[in-house]
């Protein structure tokens, strides 16, 4: 991984970024944690909707219209300035345990959300009180909400990722 990560620091991207790092991280690592933040509020937004402590004037489901589109974008704007931060920074991103255990955490999260997107479209009108009083899906809801926490805590960790010990590829390389 090394290799690889020391290979993009060389490609003329990495090395404008680098050149320009006084100004390019900075704006973008912005927009990435904004993004973040909108991320988070909608899981969260969701998240209360499910445990029936918000929103209960909408259904699940115009609660999901409401800031699903909202989360995929903030997902998709995440996506593109994470893979600038690590074309910017890839011995950094790349060799830090604390950055795979965020991108394991993303991909559950995206995950879990799809599944309850597609969850309620196949439940159709009944999504309400299908899913409102079962057990699990108030389980999944905080799940998901500690999931994107966990997302936010490992970012910030990917600058201290010798918080991790030998667990960290760096302390290996």
């Amino acid at each position: 991984m090394k290799e690889f990560a020391n290979w993009i620091a060389a490609t003329p991207l990495s090395v404008w970024i680098q050149t320009h790092e006084a100004w390019v991280m900075p704006t973008v690592q912005s927009v990435h944690i904004a993004s973040i933040g909108v991320v988070l509020a909608c899981v969260l937004m969701m998240a209360l909707r499910v445990l029936g402590y918000a929103g209960a004037d909408q259904t699940l489901t115009q609660t999901q219209a409401r800031f699903g589109p909202w989360m995929t974008g903030a997902l998709w704007l995440l996506l593109c300035t994470g893979l600038i931060l690590v074309v910017g920074e890839p011995v950094r991103e790349l060799i830090s345990f604390s950055f795979w255990a965020k991108m394991t955490l993303v991909v559950t999260g995206v995950l879990i959300a799809f599944g309850f997107k597609m969850r309620l479209r196949s439940l159709g009108p009944d999504a309400e009180q299908s899913l409102a009083d079962r057990r699990w899906a108030k389980v999944m809801a905080v799940v998901t909400l500690l999931i994107w926490i966990g997302v936010v805590v490992l970012g910030r960790l990917i600058a201290y990722d010798n918080v991790w010990g030998a667990l960290s590829p760096a302390a290996r390389a």
